[in-house]
């Protein structure tokens, strides 16, 4: 899962030292974890709702680019601000515009849908107030490259290949899709390498994994996320520099 916490001090009345640490939750959530915007759609609704029970919230979205600017095209959100009353939920929509076609038709597009809640003004004194805000990858899918429905395919991921060059791995993405590598480990019952940090390789891109060979051996295990929020695993097999992955059926 890529969703990403920013807290902004929406209101500030006392000094910082004299605020007590708090854990606070979201109270306006999404309901998926990556989007996927496909060219045979003219738009996708995302339902949103206020987790909290007593207190209205305004919910406000919008879309940015692969350099995290703010855009209105060829992508734009409706409505771009709402009010969501106590435990409700409502939808917002991603909206398509003609611009699209003037995307690469031939691999998918990074964007990033982007969702803050605006929490109703206190009328208390020395009161903090902070705003959550969820960010989550959003993926133009053109038709070209759109998974059949009802076609039993092979996932994209397993075509990834480890290079071996001197003492790193590059992982190498032949396909025309974004992939995005959580978790990096030496075989399926070893815990996560020290030095791996998730990344996303580009579509026809490559990448160092960031993790020595040594560390990860002959035999590595790649985790990625798939469309739905999956977390699988591929195992890698090593021979002459190069590993090719074959999927995890059995984790046991």
């Amino acid at each position: 899962m890529n969703i990403s916490f920013k807290r902004n001090t929406l209101t500030l009345l006392a000094l910082f030292g004299a605020c007590a640490a708090q854990t606070s939750l979201a109270a306006v959530s999404l309901d998926r974890t990556r989007v996927i915007f496909t060219g045979s759609e003219k738009s996708v609704s995302l339902s949103v709702s206020n987790q909290n029970t007593q207190l209205p919230y305004l919910a406000q979205a919008w879309i940015e680019n692969e350099h995290a600017e703010k855009i209105t095209s060829p992508l734009v959100v409706l409505p771009p601000i709402q009010r969501l009353e106590a435990g409700t939920n409502s939808q917002v929509k991603i909206q398509g515009l003609p611009e699209l076609s003037r995307l690469p038709q031939d691999r998918e597009s990074l964007f990033y849908f982007n969702l803050r809640e605006i929490p109703p003004r206190s009328d208390k004194p020395n009161t903090l107030q902070i705003a959550l805000q969820t960010r989550v990858k959003l993926f133009y899918r053109p038709v070209s490259i759109a998974r059949k429905v009802g076609v039993n395919e092979a996932p994209w991921q397993e075509k990834l290949t480890l290079i071996r060059q001197d003492d790193r791995y590059l992982v190498n993405n032949p396909t025309p899709y974004y992939v995005t590598v959580i978790d990096a480990a030496r075989d399926l019952k070893a815990t996560s390498s020290t030095d791996f940090k998730p990344l996303m390789i580009s579509p026809k891109g490559q990448l160092d994994l960031g993790v020595s060979s040594k560390a990860l051996g002959d035999k590595p295990v790649l985790t990625y996320v798939n469309d739905y929020g999956g977390r699988p695993q591929l195992q890698f097999s090593c021979a002459a520099g190069t590993c090719t992955a074959s999927p995890v059926t059995d984790k046991h």
